[in-house]
């Protein structure tokens, strides 16, 4: 009975068994190097996931610490603060950073505005369409510059419509979330300038 060695072949793209002997050396070489490589990386990916949970740990029961000394409990999330050493030529900074998400009630408010334009039509308010339809545009992820939507709550419209679609944003927009950011920076001496301490293969 013959059985199936399966470490005798290479996968090949299309998902197709090539025996070993009939792959040049470059391409296990290359192959190898690939493999490699993204182990390596892979380790270290969880090497600096693992770092920033206990750095971001390491900060939060530091500041419990500092406020035991005034005999206030602090709780919760401990984001947007920087520590610095003694000298001042180290800071750590963790900030976080809510993420939005919106209802269908984002939709109705843009019907009601474009119900405001076609009232608006002899005003002559073409920047404030221009504006409108520049917010309400996704990027190429298909989401929303939540940013841009709650800028339209700034501009000075009295229109009754307009006010119940800004009421709708409003009601609309949720925190859906929050990301934690741990960064690192280091500086020669008081004069000299903060370099963030990259964790980024791209920035290095």
């Amino acid at each position: 009975m013959n059985t199936f060695n399966r470490e005798a072949y290479m996968e090949d793209g299309l998902g197709r068994l090539m025996p070993i002997s009939k792959v040049k050396e470059i391409d296990k070489l290359r192959n190898d190097l690939v493999v490699d490589l993204v182990a390596k990386a892979n380790k270290t990916q969880e090497a600096m996931s693992r770092f920033k949970k206990i750095a971001l740990s390491e900060v939060d029961a530091f500041v419990e610490l500092s406020a035991a000394e005034y005999d206030v409990k602090y709780g919760g999330k401990k984001g947007n603060l920087k520590l610095y050493s003694y000298d001042h030529n180290f800071m750590v900074q963790v900030q976080i950073s809510e993420y939005m998400s919106c209802d269908e009630r984002l939709q109705i408010a843009k019907k009601i505005i474009d119900g405001c334009f076609n009232k608006w039509t002899e005003d002559g308010r073409e920047e404030i369409k221009t504006l409108i339809n520049d917010a309400f545009t996704v990027n190429q992820e298909g989401k929303i510059n939540f940013r841009r939507i709650l800028a339209l709550r700034r501009l000075k419209i009295k229109d009754p419509d307009w006010l119940k679609a800004m009421e709708l944003i409003s009601d609309s927009l949720q925190v859906a979330g929050s990301k934690s950011y741990f960064r690192i920076y280091k500086r020669s001496g008081p004069e000299g300038k903060w370099i963030n301490l990259s964790l980024d293969f791209a920035a290095l």
